[in-house]
């Protein structure tokens, strides 16, 4: 999958799938497979200049690859597509002069309570077994890509890198969740909480624990039963209050309520209690598994 994290990221993409013809290549190339110029040619009734003409926008775009190959007249040229997914991020992004940014691996917590159904795997295989939350401390953890909780917390150390004389305007946190059901269950919401630096700053609804598809970076080995991805939830702090996504304010909490300066101890808290309406788990997908190639990802903007 490729991922673009904004549309003028994506522009020539979208201009090379503006014309029909080069849309219906790229379909004849998903169904049938690798294709010679040639069949190309013949399938879609075009000439073979403007098959090479398509298929260098779509070339120059990203979009497909063209290797050579001998033939009986020469050389042969054989054309297939470099992926099997597009995402474009559509919400622009603020450029902010100064900011440090960490992408925490999901496996680098540092403490946690959890109850089962539980359990957590690396890219290439289960950490102990399902339901056992002793291996959630065993040291394999911090090589985990995704794990999952039906109540508990993981606590997180974030790095804070502020020096003195730095002030700190804004905190985003960027992760991909979902709920956790026994296989997965799209309609199962659950309340997943946030805390940071100590303080309570508001909790999202997860909608549900997703896996009818199998996710754009899960491993092939992962089984079809088990959920797939999650959606990327940035968790944003600011002057004005927190929110989720930077539109839906989650609370009236605000950047200088955590009162957070340069020897401040960066924690984040992420949990489900038993008590809460909606006590549908928690999934969280990192590097290696999911939608998003992606681990926790902080950003501290400053002045």
């Amino acid at each position: 999958m490729k991922h673009f994290k904004s549309m003028r990221e994506a522009e020539d993409v979208f201009k090379a799938l503006g014309a029909p013809m080069r849309v219906k290549i790229m379909e004849l190339l998903y169904e049938e497979g690798d294709l010679k110029f040639d069949d190309i040619s013949k399938r879609l009734n075009i000439t073979n200049s403007a098959v090479s003409m398509h298929i260098d926008r779509l070339v120059s775009a990203g979009l497909v690859h063209v290797k050579t190959m001998p033939g009986l007249r020469g050389v042969c040229k054989i054309c297939k597509p470099c992926y099997d997914a597009l995402m474009v991020d559509m919400r622009p992004q603020r450029q902010k002069q100064n900011f440090y940014q960490d992408d925490v691996p999901v496996g680098a917590y540092h403490e946690c309570a959890v109850t089962p159904t539980c359990g957590l795997a690396t890219i290439k295989q289960i950490i102990g077994e399902f339901d056992v939350p002793k291996y959630f401390m065993f040291p394999d953890h911090y090589d985990a890509g995704v794990f999952w909780i039906g109540t508990g917390y993981i606590l997180y150390h974030l790095p804070n890198r502020l020096k003195a004389g730095e002030h700190l305007v804004e905190l985003t946190i960027s992760m991909e969740l979902s709920s956790e059901y026994p296989g997965y269950n799209e309609d199962f919401p659950s309340d997943i909480y946030f805390e940071v630096a100590g303080v309570a700053v508001g909790k999202w609804i997860s909608p549900g624990d997703y896996g009818s598809r199998r996710g754009h970076y899960t491993p092939s080995w992962w089984p079809k039963v088990c959920n797939q991805y999650g959606l990327l939830k940035t968790l944003s702090i600011t002057g004005e209050g927190t929110f989720i996504d930077g539109g839906s304010r989650i609370s009236d909490i605000t950047i200088q309520d955590l009162g957070i300066d340069y020897s401040t101890e960066l924690t984040l808290k992420i949990s489900v209690p038993k008590e809460t309406k909606n006590c549908g788990g928690l999934t969280i997908f990192g590097k290696g598994f999911g939608d998003y190639d992606q681990g926790i990802v902080c950003t501290e903007y400053f002045e």
